[in-house]
This record gives C-alpha cells, structure tokens and sequence, in this order.
C-alpha cells in the first residue's frame, strides 16, 4: 500500500482544488482497505474516503488526518449479474456494459468518479438511478468491524440519497453488485425527454445500446459534464446543488414568487416526487434569479455551458469556489424562497 505524506489532494479532485492530507494511503485490495480503515479508527485519526473525486469539495487547510485512496479494481460479469470494485472508473464499467450487450447503465454514461460512490449518492442521469439496477453493496462496517452484505432494499434510496449517506462515517463500500437487462442490444426504455428527443424517438421506446450511450455522453458535453483536462467547464463536481423538492405548502408559496417576479403566465418546471411533493429545477431556479452561464468575474465561475456546474477557472481556491456557492444559494432564496443545498461532500469547510 503506497503511503504519502503532506500529499497533495486538489489533483485527486475534479475540481483540482484542496490542501494537502497529512497522510496519503493507496489502496488496492479490499484487505487494504480494511486495514487502512481499522488503523485509522484504533488510533483515532480522522480519516477520509477518497474514490475518483469527482464528489468532493476541500478545503485550502487540507485535511489533517489520513486520505485513503481507494484504487481497487474488478469487473465480473456473470450472464446479467454485474460486480464492480469500489476502485473502478465508473465511466469504463459504463462503456463495458454497453459493449456486452446489457442494459440498465448506459445513460449514466460520462459520470465521473468511480463505482463505489455510485451508491452512497444514488447516481442518477437521463431517467436512470443506480438504484434500479443494484442489488447488492458489500461494505466494510466501522461499527461492527465486519465486512456486510446490503441488499438494495437496506439501502435506502431516494433522490441522491442513500443509508450511505445518512451514515456517513460507518460504511465503507468496497463491491457493488448489479442485475442488468439483456433486450437484445437494445437500451432500457429511455425515460428522459431530452435523450428521447435527441434521438427523434417517443419516450419509453428502446433504441441501440451504443447509440443511447453515444446521445448521452455528447448531450453531457454540451454541458461541459464529460471530464476534459483542456477544458475548465469541466473542473466542477457536475451539478454542484441538487433539484429542490417541495411539500405542497412550500411548492405553493414558490409559486407565488415566481409569479411575483417573472409574471402570471411563467410555470416553473413541476415534477411529482414522493409524499406528494414536487421537484424543481435548480438549474432553472439559478438562471432565473439572475445567474446566468458563465456568471463571475473571479477564478470561480458558473460555468459557460451549464448553469448547475461551479467551475476552476484554473487559478481559483476553494474558498473563491465557497463564495460563488454562497452568492448563488444567497440570491436564489432571495428570489424565490427556496434554499438549495449542495451536492458535493464538503471537507473541513461548509457553505
């Protein structure tokens, strides 16, 4: 198991931000992983997940503790049953699955970050959840200090949220096992009316597996959502604050104050969600309260291509990326009285 000190952690990053981690551990194996992470707890040091980076945000100080980096690899198919290493780059496994004929994944194409996050966010894109498809996550229990098997229905999911990430310092996940679809090389119904009309086709038709990837990942490009070194669209964490969801009282009181500010003919984007609420469009939410793409005079800017993503302009710090964020959750609420909240895991800062 490598081992660093005073490493640095912005290059592990998507957003190439962050101080230094006093220690810096290398994992490739399960049996490191588990070892590095009882370590850490017998001795009271702090310590933090690292998988592809594409979920955190930390700040300048760095983080004082131990930075376990989980590389691990493993991609097992077995007919339609699919097991991913935590460590493997979620974006591959992607593109394998589609090469093999299987469905149930490809329009979470181009997400970055690795398998193991998956579940912890219920990673979702183009009408698809990790959650339809999982059936299993084995993880490493800091409690118990026993290797767990979690069946999907333990997990609870719901909208990028999980038992994962309502416990944040217990489980440690490790596999991730999925049942996919075998429809003769075509995809799962396409259930996002973007996608559908990108391929001229009506929603919940099925159309070629690679085809629904390809869509997928150039609709994401446009977004400046595909990773791209040369690019600083893309030196974000994706949509940086998730899509409000509103209990009737409160989706009626935004109403109102869409009304009030934009006129009574403008409707707010409305989807049905759980416990009869609704869900709205933060990126709707943004443009609207006036920060429109590429907002920002500084190093943090929104990007030119999405209002959702915070973006490094290359020379920005975190605390440049924080105040962005503040100004943005600030005005929005101002706006309409809505309060969004960040999607990113934030390290020794907050917004």
């Amino acid at each position: 198991m490598q081992e660093l000190h005073d490493a640095p952690l912005a290059p592990l990053t998507t957003f190439r931000l962050g101080g230094p981690a006093a220690r810096l551990l290398t994992a490739t194996t399960d049996a490191e992983v588990i070892a590095a992470v009882r370590e850490a707890d017998a001795s009271g040091t702090p310590l933090l997940i690292v998988g592809g980076g594409s979920n955190l945000v930390i700040g300048d100080k760095g983080f004082d503790g131990t930075a376990l980096r989980i590389a691990t690899k493993g991609f097992e198919l077995s007919g339609t049953s699919l097991e991913l290493a935590a460590g493997e780059v979620w974006t591959d496994a992607v593109a394998r699955t589609v090469e093999a004929g299987l469905a149930g994944i490809e329009c979470l194409a181009g997400i970055p970050g690795s398998a193991g996050a998956t579940p912890i966010q219920n990673v979702g894109a183009y009408g698809q959840e990790v959650s339809s498809t999982i059936t299993e996550v084995v993880a490493y229990d800091r409690r118990t200090q026993e290797t767990v098997t979690i069946q999907n229905t333990e997990c609870a999911f719901s909208y990028r949220h999980s038992r994962f990430k309502a416990e944040p310092d217990r489980f440690v996940v490790l596999r991730v096992r999925f049942e996919l679809e075998e429809a003769n090389g075509l995809s799962a119904p396409l259930k996002y009316p973007e996608t559908a009309r990108a391929m001229g086709v009506e929603q919940g038709d099925r159309v070629p597996l690679p085809a629904a990837r390809e869509t997928v990942l150039r609709l994401r490009a446009g977004k400046g959502m595909v990773l791209d070194a040369e690019d600083h669209d893309t030196w974000s964490a994706g949509s940086f604050f998730t899509n409000p969801i509103l209990g009737p009282a409160a989706f009626q009181e935004f109403l109102g104050r869409v009304h009030d500010r934009l006129g009574p003919d403008v409707t707010p984007p409305a989807f049905p969600a759980e416990g009869g609420r609704t869900k709205t469009s933060a990126a709707w939410l943004i443009d609207r309260a006036g920060f429109t793409k590429g907002y920002g005079s500084g190093p943090a800017r929104i990007s030119t291509k999405h209002t959702l993503a915070l973006t490094n302009r290359g020379a920005a710090t975190t605390e440049d990326l924080l105040a962005l964020a503040r100004e943005v959750v600030s005005g929005v609420h101002a706006a309409f009285g809505v309060t969004l909240v960040n999607e990113p895991v934030t390290v020794g800062v907050s917004l």
